[in-house]
């Protein structure tokens, strides 16, 4: 595989383009890797760059590394923490994102409508449809979609691969049934500047964008650009509560009980004890605090329609029907 030292170089009419894969999460890469380079080759675009995570680094010495060499879109292939290491090193650059995802249940493929769907996927790269989104930062990395400390960490922590890969995005439902009656944790929330709020809360979110697995809206204000976050605080104590939240997420309609939603350009959540802790549904070192704020306008984003509407998923499933017919074109070449 490409190392990825040698200069990228445009084509007629296509853009330098670097594919960020965690080899672990493709099934064949090589045949991934044809059906990729096929596609952008039918679409005009010149042969892109490879590079392959390790353990040691998820992706985002990959990426400045392609940065570096030229890359004016960065493919992310793999999961949660591919996409996430690839949206720290492209954040406050002018080189844009397209999602890949290759993991079960990526937090920001959701959001885009994609699912793992690599032909829509690369239609909506080639396509070239762009948005410029906030980030999130939490101290040296950030996240597209939703920071959080509590019961949503403990459900990825307790959700095995072996589940995620046998049923998809409903894995996490087992998951999250291990947590229902755990005993919630005291928060101290401080709202920019504001005096902090205390709450006895199973979950703190802040969100920049309010998708969570399954397509279920969270936060249906919330919109990726802006300018703000979405802090939302959900405290239920009983498993009746969580029926009525779940009952109220899946109708969206009016407010949803046990849900409490501030807006903040930067919070700062902590905790009696150490919680566990997640940026864009990939788990992080567990803390007593989490710390995010909102850095206005600083990715490309590669989307299924580029107009300013709040759900980022719009056009997908014409996008994949396109992308369709890109690949069968490429294969028939």
């Amino acid at each position: 595989m490409d190392s990825g030292q040698d200069k990228l170089t445009a084509g007629d009419g296509g853009l330098r383009a670097a594919v960020v894969v965690n080899p672990v999460k493709v099934a064949d890469l090589e045949e991934f890797r044809r059906t990729v380079d096929g596609a952008l080759t039918a679409a005009g675009w010149p042969e892109p760059t490879w590079y392959e995570t390790t353990v040691e680094d998820p992706g985002r010495g990959q990426t400045e590394e392609a940065v570096r060499a030229g890359a004016e879109v960065v493919f992310a292939c793999g999961g949660d923490g591919t996409v996430m290491a690839c949206v720290t090193a492209l954040a406050g650059t002018d080189v844009a994102l397209a999602v890949l995802p290759q993991g079960t249940g990526n937090l920001l493929a959701a959001n885009l409508g994609l699912s793992n769907d690599l032909a829509a996927g690369l239609a909506v790269a080639v396509e070239r449809g762009k948005r410029r989104l906030d980030v999130g930062a939490v101290e040296e990395q950030c996240f597209a979609v939703m920071a959080g400390m509590g019961f949503d960490a403990q459900m990825l922590d307790s959700t095995s691969e072996t589940t995620k890969k046998r049923i998809g995005w409903p894995a996490y439902v087992v998951g999250a049934a291990k947590h229902l009656r755990d005993r919630p944790m005291r928060v101290s929330i401080r709202i920019d500047d504001q005096p902090p709020v205390r709450r006895r809360a199973r979950s703190v979110l802040v969100a920049n964008v309010g998708r969570l697995q399954g397509g279920v809206r969270l936060l249906t204000d919330a919109e990726p650009d802006d300018g703000w976050l979405d802090v939302a605080v959900l405290t239920p104590r009983t498993l009746r509560h969580w029926l009525a939240m779940g009952w109220a997420l899946a109708r969206r309609r009016g407010s949803v009980p046990r849900m409490e939603v501030f807006r903040a350009r930067t919070v700062e959540i902590t905790s009696n004890r150490a919680q566990p802790r997640q940026l864009d549904g990939d788990l992080i070192e567990p803390g007593r605090v989490l710390r995010a704020e909102i850095r206005p306008q600083s990715l490309w984003l590669c989307v299924p329609r580029p107009e300013q509407h709040p759900d980022l998923a719009v056009d997908a499933e014409s996008a994949a029907e396109r992308g369709e017919r890109l690949i069968e074109e490429a294969r028939r070449e």
